[in-house]
């Protein structure tokens, strides 16, 4: 072989290593970047970007026309969505029912209502049925996070069952999108979790425009206790009757206002309107504690709760006058709580209306209450005036 064609045979081996070289170097960067990002990615998982809690347009306050809507929505019972199946429901219903059904009765509701705020009074989750409370708690507020609704939340005493406690259930539902509510009010050595107030201003172009004219009240009725040896409901310790007492104080001295206050478990006073009277259902027995913390005593002495929405007894969906405060049940909302099998699941709404001070709108006139069955026609049924304003009142 010449010398010539040595020469060109090696021009050929090089051509061809530096046609095959750019190849090489692309699989090479790419396999260590595929390695990066697999010995990266834990890391990554452990501090993800940090996410900004979506919040309502604050302060809440009454609509241009003067009114203000709030849904109680009580006992949900939800558990792990489409999976958790409902309980007494017709055998027609029952194959196709699950937790969905719920979600789809909270949807109904706020198109039909168009509610200011939604309040949740406790057992919103089944701790017994839902795998992982967080994701439970996710999937159960879903409807007023994707409607963008103000809504506030308090506990009842099966919420603490799953894989969260007390404090991290509130915690947790305080950090959630469009939520209002909050663990517990500054500056106060409190029991429970889940004690604080919402106000509610006045319209655009009113007088009260950066005053409050409606005080809402929510507090932590616990869950179980043991006295003398034997067990029972829990119920309002004094820690928080002298906070919600203070705080009425406080809210009066700069203006007074009408007050709402929602809370789980019912006292010992309404089991006496089986005597007394009410309006609605009554066929369960009142669930309470043995112990009378003075819970009425303390909101007669304040003057300015009107009436009280309570939860936990689901067959029950009445309201009934006790020493000239309303005490109103939410009745069952939750297909996966306990119920009646052709009594439909069922949600309260409260209206409240602001009265004319000249042209301008003034304090609460008007609290009324009417109930929504998940029914074909949503049926609107028990509509009552809770509290009317009348010379000298609030």
């Amino acid at each position: 072989m010449s010398q010539c064609e040595r020469k060109e045979r090696a021009n050929v081996r090089m051509a061809s290593s530096l046609e095959v070289r750019p190849w090489f170097f692309l699989f090479s960067l790419l396999s260590t970047l595929l390695f990066v990002d697999i010995l990266l990615k834990p890391f990554v998982e452990l501090n993800p970007p940090a996410r900004v809690k979506k919040l309502p347009q604050l302060p809440l306050r009454f609509r241009h026309d003067g009114s203000f809507k709030i849904l109680q929505v009580a006992d949900m019972h939800y558990g792990n969505g489409v999976v958790t199946r409902c309980r007494d429901v017709p055998p027609t219903e029952a194959p196709y029912c699950s937790d969905l059904n719920t979600t789809q009765f909270l949807n109904r509701l706020i198109a039909a209502e168009n509610p200011d705020l939604i309040v949740f009074t406790g057992d919103n989750i089944f701790g017994a049925s839902a795998t992982d409370a967080a994701e439970s708690l996710i999937k159960a507020f879903k409807p007023v996070r994707e409607h963008k609704i103000p809504w506030a939340a308090i506990l009842g005493n099966h919420d603490q069952e799953s894989t969260m406690n007390r404090l991290e259930l509130m915690d947790f539902m305080s950090s959630m999108d469009y939520s209002l509510s909050q663990v517990n009010p500054q500056g106060y050595v409190i029991n429970g979790y889940g004690n604080y107030h919402v106000n509610i201003n006045g319209p655009f172009g009113s007088g009260f425009v950066n005053r409050s004219v409606l005080n809402l009240y929510l507090m932590d009725s616990g869950d179980r206790e043991v006295v003398n040896g034997k067990k029972t409901y829990s119920w309002i310790k004094e820690s928080q009757l002298y906070w919600l007492r203070n705080t009425s104080y406080m809210l009066q001295e700069m203006s007074p206002a009408a007050a709402l206050a929602f809370f789980h478990i019912p006292i010992s006073e309404v089991r006496d309107l089986w005597y007394k009277g009410y309006i609605g259902t009554y066929q369960e027995a009142v669930a309470c504690s043995t112990v009378n913390s003075g819970v009425l005593a303390s909101l007669v002495q304040m003057g300015d709760v009107k009436s009280v929405f309570i939860g936990h007894d689901h067959l029950n969906d009445f309201c009934g006058n006790i020493s000239g405060i309303w005490f109103c049940y939410g009745g069952g909302f939750g297909y996966h709580a306990y119920g009646k099998a052709f009594w439909p699941r069922r949600g309260r709404v409260i209206s409240v209306q602001l009265g004319k001070a000249g042209k301008e709108w003034g304090l609460v006139e008007l609290i009324r209450t009417w109930k929504r069955l998940d029914d074909q026609n949503l049926s609107k049924i028990d509509d009552q005036v809770l509290w009317r304003c009348s010379s000298g009142d609030v």
